[in-house]
């Protein structure tokens, strides 16, 4: 008879070591193969019943998934940060590997989402028109610390412009930091024109797929803005509630408690001191945070949204969380308007809320 078997894979760039478990826990097969394609296909041919397979996400996962899924019945690509018991007792691959196993038979293992084929090319080209302009700011960054590191202060963008850089070379005397000046000149007149191509090429790519429309009408949500959207949420239907959309942004704020009961005439009651601390969720997609909260920034300076964030703040509401408030309305919007697709009509919105 068939029966289910448990997968645990330590991928690493040249090797995978493997351990398989059946349903009753018994290890069954532990071997290490090469991350290649065919070697791991082989190896998901030569083995009976129902297949499980986990594996943690890292820089192979996403490949990884497509090779895989069309060859077992669940493939749970498992977020590392939450596998707290691979940090007990021995490390190693083939510990790894069997602990990896043994949590996916266990069903204590949160899956990390992968999106449709349809995004792929979008998340490419998000991918690199972020690393990019990250690339840009970090060598114009540097450009400007050459100077403040000998007391020369560089206000504005003029230090970046061709048509003045002889004169902020001459302000330097020392023939190698004038050297390295120009170096960081000649990436700079590379990255640029690299940096507006990946955004051409992300923002016509974006225009293919129809919620960019939708959320377009939008206020505060520009062309880039949808794009980073569309190509990190991949569907609205991955959040049932707006709620789980703020926990994913890290907008959603999130409270530790301790010592929250204690003893009154021999019974535990709630205790009105329990100490607590609260703040925004960490673990989250850092991406669509700064695009939330970067629109309601923006937003703030105009309608619709201005008069909202007005209010809040004429009820004693702290600036920063008006700001947080407004960057977890427009996320909603957002959400809502993705699910029915539908253009953002302000007259349909509850702005007491």
């Amino acid at each position: 008879m068939k029966c289910d078997k448990y997968m645990g894979m330590d991928v690493h760039r040249a090797t995978t070591v493997v351990a398989v478990l059946d349903s009753d826990g018994k290890l069954v097969l532990e071997t290490v193969v090469a991350t290649e394609a065919a070697a791991i296909i082989r190896l998901l041919m030569s083995l009976s019943g129902t297949i499980h397979v986990t594996f943690e996400e890292t820089t192979q996962a996403a490949w990884l998934y497509e090779v895989i899924r069309a060859h077992v019945t669940e493939t749970i690509v498992c977020d590392p940060r939450r596998n707290k018991l691979l940090s007990e007792g021995s490390k190693g691959d083939k510990a790894d590997a069997l602990k990896l196993a043994e949590l996916l038979r266990a069903g204590l293992l949160r899956s990390v989402y992968h999106g449709h084929a349809e995004t792929l090319r979008l998340k490419e080209l998000v991918r690199g028109y972020e690393t990019l302009s990250v690339d840009t700011t970090r060598t114009m960054t540097r450009i400007k610390a050459i100077f403040r590191g000998r007391g020369i202060r560089t206000p504005g963008r003029g230090v970046y412009q061709e048509t003045q850089r002889e004169e902020w070379l001459g302000r330097l005397s020392e023939p190698g930091a004038r050297q390295r000046l120009e170096w960081l000149y000649e990436e700079l007149d590379h990255l640029r024109p690299l940096r507006r191509r990946a955004k051409q090429a992300m923002l016509v790519e974006s225009r293919k797929h129809q919620a960019v429309e939708w959320l377009r009408t939008i206020p505060q949500l520009g062309p880039i803005r949808c794009a980073l959207i569309v190509a990190t949420v991949d569907t609205p239907h991955r959040f049932r509630t707006k709620h789980q959309l703020w926990s994913y942004s890290g907008l959603a704020v999130v409270t530790h408690t301790s010592a929250e009961y204690e003893m009154r005439e021999g019974r535990a009651v709630r205790s009105r001191k329990a100490i607590a601390t609260r703040g925004l969720n960490p673990n989250c997609n850092h991406r669509l945070k700064e695009t939330f909260i970067s629109a309601a920034t923006g937003g703030s300076r105009t309608e619709p949204y201005r008069g909202y964030l007005e209010r809040l703040k004429e009820k004693g509401m702290r600036a920063e969380m008006a700001r947080l408030t407004l960057a977890r309305k427009i996320a909603a919007i957002a959400l809502t308007v993705w699910k029915k697709r539908e253009v953002f009509d302000p007259k349909k919105l509850n702005w007491t809320t």
